[in-house]
Protein backbone atom coordinates (compact mmCIF):
# COMPACT_ATOMS: atom_id res chain seq x y z
CA UNK A 1 0.00 0.00 0.00
CA UNK A 2 1.19 3.46 -0.91
CA UNK A 3 -0.62 6.43 0.63
CA UNK A 4 0.22 10.11 0.32
CA UNK A 5 -1.83 12.88 1.91
CA UNK A 6 -1.72 16.38 0.41
CA UNK A 7 -2.73 19.22 2.74
CA UNK A 8 -3.75 22.46 1.05
CA UNK A 9 -4.16 25.90 2.60
CA UNK A 10 -6.00 27.85 -0.12
CA UNK A 11 -8.58 26.40 0.02
CA UNK A 12 -8.10 24.40 3.20
CA UNK A 13 -8.54 20.85 1.92
CA UNK A 14 -6.95 17.42 1.86
CA UNK A 15 -6.42 15.17 -1.14
CA UNK A 16 -4.88 11.74 -1.53
CA UNK A 17 -2.79 9.52 -3.76
CA UNK A 18 -2.91 5.84 -2.88
CA UNK A 19 -2.66 2.44 -4.45
CA UNK A 20 -0.81 -0.81 -4.90
CA UNK A 21 2.93 -0.44 -5.37
CA UNK A 22 3.38 -4.06 -6.46
CA UNK A 23 0.91 -3.67 -9.32
CA UNK A 24 1.75 0.01 -9.99
CA UNK A 25 -1.94 0.91 -9.75
CA UNK A 26 -3.10 4.11 -8.10
CA UNK A 27 -5.90 6.61 -7.61
CA UNK A 28 -6.12 10.27 -6.66
CA UNK A 29 -9.01 11.56 -4.57
CA UNK A 30 -10.23 15.17 -4.42
CA UNK A 31 -7.28 16.84 -6.20
CA UNK A 32 -6.85 20.57 -5.65
CA UNK A 33 -4.77 23.06 -7.60
CA UNK A 34 -1.73 22.24 -9.74
CA UNK A 35 -1.95 18.71 -11.14
CA UNK A 36 1.83 18.50 -11.48
CA UNK A 37 2.19 17.66 -7.79
CA UNK A 38 0.09 14.52 -8.19
CA UNK A 39 1.82 13.44 -11.38
CA UNK A 40 5.23 13.86 -9.73
CA UNK A 41 4.16 11.98 -6.61
CA UNK A 42 2.71 9.13 -8.67
CA UNK A 43 5.89 8.86 -10.73
CA UNK A 44 8.07 8.92 -7.62
CA UNK A 45 5.92 6.21 -6.03
CA UNK A 46 5.89 4.03 -9.13
CA UNK A 47 2.14 4.33 -9.53
CA UNK A 48 0.09 4.68 -12.69
CA UNK A 49 -3.01 6.73 -11.93
CA UNK A 50 -5.99 4.65 -13.05
CA UNK A 51 -8.76 6.65 -11.38
CA UNK A 52 -9.27 10.24 -10.33
CA UNK A 53 -12.19 10.41 -7.91
CA UNK A 54 -14.03 13.45 -6.60
CA UNK A 55 -16.03 12.55 -3.52
CA UNK A 56 -18.57 15.19 -4.59
CA UNK A 57 -19.01 18.31 -6.70
CA UNK A 58 -17.14 20.78 -4.53
CA UNK A 59 -18.49 24.21 -3.63
CA UNK A 60 -15.39 25.72 -1.99
CA UNK A 61 -13.03 25.38 -4.97
CA UNK A 62 -12.79 24.39 -8.61
CA UNK A 63 -11.66 20.77 -8.81
CA UNK A 64 -8.63 19.79 -10.85
CA UNK A 65 -9.98 16.24 -11.14
CA UNK A 66 -10.90 16.26 -14.80
CA UNK A 67 -7.65 17.94 -15.82
CA UNK A 68 -5.63 15.40 -13.84
CA UNK A 69 -7.56 12.47 -15.29
CA UNK A 70 -6.95 13.74 -18.82
CA UNK A 71 -3.24 14.26 -18.19
CA UNK A 72 -2.79 10.85 -16.57
CA UNK A 73 -4.98 8.91 -18.99
CA UNK A 74 -7.18 7.94 -16.04
CA UNK A 75 -10.92 7.54 -15.62
CA UNK A 76 -12.69 10.40 -13.85
CA UNK A 77 -15.09 9.04 -11.25
CA UNK A 78 -18.19 10.54 -9.62
CA UNK A 79 -21.32 9.10 -8.09
CA UNK A 80 -23.87 8.23 -10.76
CA UNK A 81 -26.29 10.87 -9.45
CA UNK A 82 -23.83 13.74 -9.97
CA UNK A 83 -25.54 16.31 -12.24
CA UNK A 84 -22.53 16.57 -14.54
CA UNK A 85 -22.66 17.69 -18.17
CA UNK A 86 -19.62 15.65 -19.26
CA UNK A 87 -18.80 11.94 -19.49
CA UNK A 88 -17.46 10.27 -16.35
CA UNK A 89 -17.30 6.81 -14.82
CA UNK A 90 -20.43 6.54 -12.68
CA UNK A 91 -20.32 4.59 -9.43
CA UNK A 92 -23.03 3.62 -6.98
CA UNK A 93 -23.18 2.37 -3.41
CA UNK A 94 -21.35 -0.95 -3.10
CA UNK A 95 -19.40 -0.66 -6.34
CA UNK A 96 -15.72 -1.60 -6.22
CA UNK A 97 -12.68 -0.22 -8.00
CA UNK A 98 -9.62 -2.48 -8.22
CA UNK A 99 -6.09 -1.10 -7.85
CA UNK A 100 -3.99 -4.25 -8.00
CA UNK A 101 -4.04 -5.70 -4.49
CA UNK A 102 -5.89 -2.66 -3.17
CA UNK A 103 -9.68 -2.60 -3.33
CA UNK A 104 -11.85 0.52 -3.09
CA UNK A 105 -15.50 0.09 -2.09
CA UNK A 106 -17.87 2.99 -2.75
CA UNK A 107 -20.21 4.12 0.02
CA UNK A 108 -22.90 6.57 -1.11
CA UNK A 109 -23.13 9.11 1.72
CA UNK A 110 -25.49 11.95 0.72
CA UNK A 111 -25.96 14.87 3.06
CA UNK A 112 -23.17 17.35 2.49
CA UNK A 113 -24.25 17.03 -1.14
CA UNK A 114 -26.65 14.51 -2.71
CA UNK A 115 -23.93 12.81 -4.78
CA UNK A 116 -21.31 12.51 -2.01
CA UNK A 117 -19.38 9.24 -1.65
CA UNK A 118 -16.93 7.85 0.87
CA UNK A 119 -14.30 5.30 -0.13
CA UNK A 120 -13.55 2.23 1.97
CA UNK A 121 -10.04 0.97 1.19
CA UNK A 122 -8.63 -2.53 1.75
CA UNK A 123 -5.06 -3.73 1.19
CA UNK A 124 -5.54 -7.42 0.51
CA UNK A 125 -1.83 -8.15 1.04
CA UNK A 126 -2.33 -7.12 4.68
CA UNK A 127 -5.85 -8.28 5.50
CA UNK A 128 -9.31 -8.93 4.15
CA UNK A 129 -10.55 -6.15 6.44
CA UNK A 130 -10.59 -2.48 5.36
CA UNK A 131 -7.70 -0.33 6.54
CA UNK A 132 -9.03 3.20 6.13
CA UNK A 133 -11.95 5.21 4.82
CA UNK A 134 -11.68 8.41 2.79
CA UNK A 135 -14.62 10.44 4.04
CA UNK A 136 -14.50 13.64 1.96
CA UNK A 137 -16.74 16.24 3.59
CA UNK A 138 -19.10 13.74 5.25
CA UNK A 139 -17.13 12.85 8.41
CA UNK A 140 -14.26 15.14 9.31
CA UNK A 141 -12.17 15.28 12.45
CA UNK A 142 -14.35 16.98 15.06
CA UNK A 143 -17.48 17.60 12.98
CA UNK A 144 -19.60 16.64 9.99
CA UNK A 145 -19.98 18.51 6.70
CA UNK A 146 -22.48 21.35 6.37
CA UNK A 147 -25.70 20.34 4.66
CA UNK A 148 -27.14 23.36 2.81
CA UNK A 149 -24.79 23.80 -0.16
CA UNK A 150 -26.76 21.60 -2.59
CA UNK A 151 -30.15 21.16 -0.89
CA UNK A 152 -32.10 22.70 1.95
CA UNK A 153 -30.22 22.49 5.24
CA UNK A 154 -32.91 20.27 6.76
CA UNK A 155 -33.16 17.87 3.80
CA UNK A 156 -29.38 17.61 3.74
CA UNK A 157 -29.25 16.96 7.48
CA UNK A 158 -31.82 14.18 7.24
CA UNK A 159 -29.85 12.56 4.42
CA UNK A 160 -26.61 12.95 6.36
CA UNK A 161 -28.16 11.33 9.44
CA UNK A 162 -28.94 8.24 7.36
CA UNK A 163 -25.49 8.27 5.77
CA UNK A 164 -23.53 8.36 9.01
CA UNK A 165 -25.26 5.21 10.24
CA UNK A 166 -23.17 3.28 7.69
CA UNK A 167 -20.00 4.98 8.95
CA UNK A 168 -20.89 4.29 12.58
CA UNK A 169 -21.20 0.60 11.72
CA UNK A 170 -17.60 0.43 10.48
CA UNK A 171 -14.90 -1.05 12.76
CA UNK A 172 -13.74 1.42 15.41
CA UNK A 173 -10.07 0.86 14.54
CA UNK A 174 -10.64 2.10 10.98
CA UNK A 175 -8.62 5.18 10.05
CA UNK A 176 -10.61 8.23 8.96
CA UNK A 177 -8.95 10.34 6.25
CA UNK A 178 -11.16 13.39 5.57
CA UNK A 179 -11.26 15.91 2.76
CA UNK A 180 -10.84 18.95 5.02
CA UNK A 181 -9.52 20.07 8.40
CA UNK A 182 -9.53 23.19 10.58
CA UNK A 183 -9.92 26.36 8.53
CA UNK A 184 -12.21 24.81 5.94
CA UNK A 185 -15.56 26.51 5.38
CA UNK A 186 -17.22 23.09 4.96
CA UNK A 187 -17.41 22.35 8.70
CA UNK A 188 -17.82 24.25 11.97
CA UNK A 189 -15.73 22.63 14.70
CA UNK A 190 -12.99 20.97 12.70
CA UNK A 191 -9.74 19.85 14.26
CA UNK A 192 -6.35 20.84 12.92
CA UNK A 193 -5.42 17.14 12.98
CA UNK A 194 -6.15 15.82 9.49
CA UNK A 195 -6.82 12.18 10.41
CA UNK A 196 -8.59 10.18 13.09
CA UNK A 197 -10.41 6.88 13.60
CA UNK A 198 -14.04 5.83 13.64
CA UNK A 199 -13.79 4.99 17.33
CA UNK A 200 -12.28 8.31 18.39
CA UNK A 201 -14.87 10.27 16.41
CA UNK A 202 -17.70 8.20 17.93
CA UNK A 203 -16.44 9.20 21.36
CA UNK A 204 -15.43 12.82 20.79
CA UNK A 205 -17.20 14.19 17.71
CA UNK A 206 -20.43 15.69 19.07
CA UNK A 207 -22.39 15.71 15.82
CA UNK A 208 -21.29 12.20 14.84
CA UNK A 209 -22.42 10.86 18.21
CA UNK A 210 -26.01 12.17 18.12
CA UNK A 211 -28.33 9.15 17.98
CA UNK A 212 -31.71 10.87 17.64
CA UNK A 213 -32.62 12.13 14.15
CA UNK A 214 -34.60 15.16 15.31
CA UNK A 215 -31.81 16.25 17.63
CA UNK A 216 -29.32 15.70 14.84
CA UNK A 217 -31.27 17.87 12.41
CA UNK A 218 -31.55 20.64 15.01
CA UNK A 219 -27.80 20.53 15.64
CA UNK A 220 -26.86 20.53 11.96
CA UNK A 221 -29.19 23.39 11.04
CA UNK A 222 -28.08 25.68 13.88
CA UNK A 223 -25.30 28.25 13.58
CA UNK A 224 -24.67 27.59 9.89
CA UNK A 225 -21.69 29.71 8.79
CA UNK A 226 -21.80 31.90 5.67
CA UNK A 227 -21.45 29.92 2.44
CA UNK A 228 -18.08 29.75 0.71
CA UNK A 229 -17.55 32.63 -1.75
CA UNK A 230 -18.85 31.61 -5.16
CA UNK A 231 -20.24 28.30 -3.86
CA UNK A 232 -22.98 27.91 -6.46
CA UNK A 233 -20.66 28.98 -9.27
CA UNK A 234 -17.96 26.53 -8.17
CA UNK A 235 -20.43 23.65 -8.15
CA UNK A 236 -21.67 24.67 -11.59
CA UNK A 237 -18.10 24.77 -12.95
CA UNK A 238 -17.30 21.41 -11.37
CA UNK A 239 -20.42 19.97 -12.99
CA UNK A 240 -19.45 21.35 -16.40
CA UNK A 241 -22.47 23.64 -16.39
CA UNK A 242 -20.46 26.88 -16.36
CA UNK A 243 -17.08 28.04 -17.58
CA UNK A 244 -14.09 28.78 -15.36
CA UNK A 245 -13.51 32.53 -15.17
Amino acid sequence: MILRQFLHSDPVAASYLFGCGGKASGAVVDPVGDIAAYLRAAEASGLRILYVIDTHLHADHVSSGRALAAAAGAEYVLHADAPAAFPFRPVRDGDELALGNVMVKVLHTPGHTPEHVCLLVTDRTRAAEPWFVLTGHTLMVGDLGRTELASSAEDGARALFRSIQALKALPEYLEVLPGAYAGSVCGRRLSGKPSSSIGFELRHNTAFGIADEAAFVRAMTADIPPPPPGAAQNRAINAGLAGHA
